[in-house]
């Protein structure tokens, strides 16, 4: 029974990641000798990763100095009203200055991603479009009491890049997962407790590499998400979900290991945690 579980998962994973397509947008793939450092490694200081560990939660200077092809400083204003430091979103208030929001999902329609854009351009782009869609997801139906109330939320076509429609499921496994970088997972929001939080600072060229780092490493030590022991791990559904992202270079284990304030067995049982689909939302 336990074999079987098991293919299921594999299967339900090989199904849901190649069914979705990028539409003839032209992605990146992060290198993947190392899937910490992206490509174009030439245009980033070679000090990047030291960097990345040193920035705080105040991240607002960009480490490397790129020309930006979108320009995502509105998105950043809304997300420093609208989110707390925890990660917790007024939808209220992004329904409140919904024009604000509107004007910047329409603005990042038009900026269709070109082959001169690099793989840091590319990651900010598309993380920065799914969230800003998710939260215009959930304000279209506010309020509401979890993102699974809304009919198909990740399925039915909701944005537009360029003339293409998309659904969060495109931009999430048509195109993100397909880069190469599983810190993706921690970047993009569900609008949900159980979700790695969003961010109150918008993912550009300059800092996509410090703060998908960032991410990852508040997420996995944070013990609302991940229970971690020497021996035993209780885990996020995410791990489980998208294994397969995360092991293309060794174990999972191995994985969290390069994150975790403790040092793991290799040999350590793993479980997982209820995923909670409850909103996301201040004061609730």
């Amino acid at each position: 029974m336990q074999y079987i579980k098991v293919v299921l998962v594999i299967l339900i994973s090989l199904i849901t990641y190649s069914c979705f397509s990028a539409k003839g947008l032209p992605i990146k793939e992060v290198a993947k000798d190392n899937s910490k450092q992206v490509s174009d490694v030439d245009s980033m200081t070679a000090d990047s990763t030291k960097l990345s560990s040193e920035i705080k939660d105040d991240v607002q200077t960009d480490y490397v100095t790129m020309t930006p092809m979108v320009d995502h400083s509105e998105w950043d204003k809304l997300l420093k009203k609208y989110v707390a430091e925890n990660g917790d979103v007024n939808y209220q208030g992004f329904k409140n200055d919904r024009e604000a929001l509107d004007n910047y999902i329409n603005y990042l329609a038009t900026k269709v991603p070109a082959k001169d854009w690099s793989v840091q351009e590319q990651l900010a782009y598309f993380i920065n479009v799914y969230n800003a869609n998710t939260i215009q997801l959930i304000i279209d139906n506010y309020p509401t009491k979890s993102i699974k109330d809304i009919s198909n939320p990740w399925l039915k076509n909701r944005l537009k890049i360029g003339d293409e429609d998309y659904s969060l499921a495109d931009i999430e496994n048509g195109i993100l997962r397909k880069m190469n970088e599983p810190r993706i997972h921690f970047a993009i929001n569900c609008a949900s407790v159980s979700c790695p939080k969003l961010l109150n600072t918008a993912y550009t060229a300059n800092n996509v590499e410090a703060l998908m780092e960032k991410a990852t490493a508040d997420f996995i030590n944070n013990n609302d998400k991940n229970q971690l022991a020497q021996n035993q791990l209780q885990l996020s559904k995410i791990f489980k979900w998208y294994e397969s992202d995360f092991t293309s270079q060794g174990s999972l284990v191995d994985y969290i290991n390069q994150y975790a304030n403790i040092d793991i067995s290799k040999d350590a049982k793993i479980d997982y945690i209820e995923y909670n689909w409850a909103l996301n939302e201040q004061n609730r």
